[in-house]
């Protein structure tokens, strides 16, 4: 059967820095993950912000508005980019914030309102990027650029651990799928985040061998033992898998 048209458009725009998104058409459940996670791959990006414009939006359930609330909790831990709507008439912001979405994601009247609230006093961030081959030499690869950066970033004692993960993000991009492994690294007060992105919209799981016993475990559960948290979120070209290391985290 061809596949029906979506009820849901949503176009992205950039102000001052801002990914700035409007949402058109029917909020319900055939369109409530797809808007979600549209706010999340605008995440995945890391504006300074992801603002929705939620005036041409119909939603004829009001429950359906928590898909804000879904997406803020899936980028809460990483990128932790700030969420906010636009919604110019009063009646409608006030079913939205009567069921309680405006205790993770603010409301306000215009675009310009918005931008007003985003006074940044968090850590400023620092990234770094590269793409490697689609090879086994790319595990040295990844290595050898976590450790020249978190040594310039004067992060050297959490070297260890980073190594240890970005070896299995990487390794899990060349065994699992077609794609070259593409690390973003970044560091924001005490914290680290290094994430691996790669074409395959897969979400990453751990997997268990069932007939592998007790000394065998998998790379994905080595990294949740290590890191303060991870996880996979969906881009626009297939996933980027994450994880965030603090000081405790230290080996």
């Amino acid at each position: 059967m061809p596949r029906k048209p979506s009820q849901l458009t949503v176009s992205a725009d950039t102000v001052a820095g801002v990914c700035l998104l409007r949402a058109l058409g029917r909020l319900d459940s055939s369109t409530y993950l797809e808007l979600r996670d549209s706010v999340i791959k605008a995440a995945m990006d890391e504006p300074q912000a992801v603002m929705i414009d939620v005036d041409r939006l119909d939603v004829p359930a009001p429950s359906a508005w928590s898909v804000f609330t879904s997406a803020r909790w899936h980028v809460s831990t990483w990128p932790d980019i700030p969420i906010l709507l636009v919604c110019a008439h009063p009646e409608v912001a006030e079913k939205i914030s009567r069921i309680g979405v405006t205790r993770y994601v603010p409301v306000h009247a215009d675009v310009e309102s918005a931008l007003a609230s985003l006074v940044d006093a968090r850590h400023p961030r620092r990234r770094v990027r590269i793409e490697l081959p689609r090879r086994l030499s790319s595990l040295r690869g990844a290595r050898d650029f976590v450790t020249e950066w978190l040594t310039n970033w004067s992060q050297d004692r959490l070297v260890p651990t980073a190594k240890v993960i970005v070896d299995v993000l990487v390794e899990n991009v060349l065994r699992h799928t077609e794609s070259t492994p593409v690390i973003l690294l970044e560091t924001a007060g005490s914290t680290v985040t290094i994430a691996v992105q790669d074409a395959d919209g897969s979400p990453a799981m751990r997997h268990e061998a069932a007939a592998g016993g007790a000394d065998r475990t998998s790379g994905l559960a080595v990294v949740g033992a290590l890191c303060r948290a991870w996880g996979s979120s969906p881009t626009p070209s297939g996933k980027t898998v994450w994880a965030v290391l603090g000081p405790q985290n230290r080996l």
